[in-house]
């Protein structure tokens, strides 16, 4: 168990950096955003363009595809739920 927590850690830690710079979120410090803030709308205000690089950001740097965009809505939500998405998902 200890060792998944450490895992979702450095996920979330740098999906966090990923999403700052890959996004180019002005005024945004990646230790500023908490696991649970929400991503999109009135959480970090992402759009569906920012959604596009987010996936293009899990393939390049964890092999993790989004097929299912059900799947995706959920994963979306918050750094927690992408850090945990990409930790199930990850090519073991």
């Amino acid at each position: 168990m200890e060792q998944k927590e450490q895992e979702l850690a450095e996920i979330r830690k740098k999906l966090k950096g990923f999403i700052v710079t890959g996004l180019s979120l002005e005024g945004v410090k990646p230790e500023e955003i908490k696991d649970d803030t929400v991503l999109f709308g009135e959480g970090l205000g992402l759009d569906s363009l920012d959604a596009v690089e987010i996936v293009v950001l899990l393939q390049r740097n964890w092999g993790v595809d989004v097929k299912d965009m059900n799947d995706g809505r959920k994963a979306f939500y918050s750094i927690d739920t992408l850090a945990n998405y990409i930790y199930d998902h990850l090519k073991k």
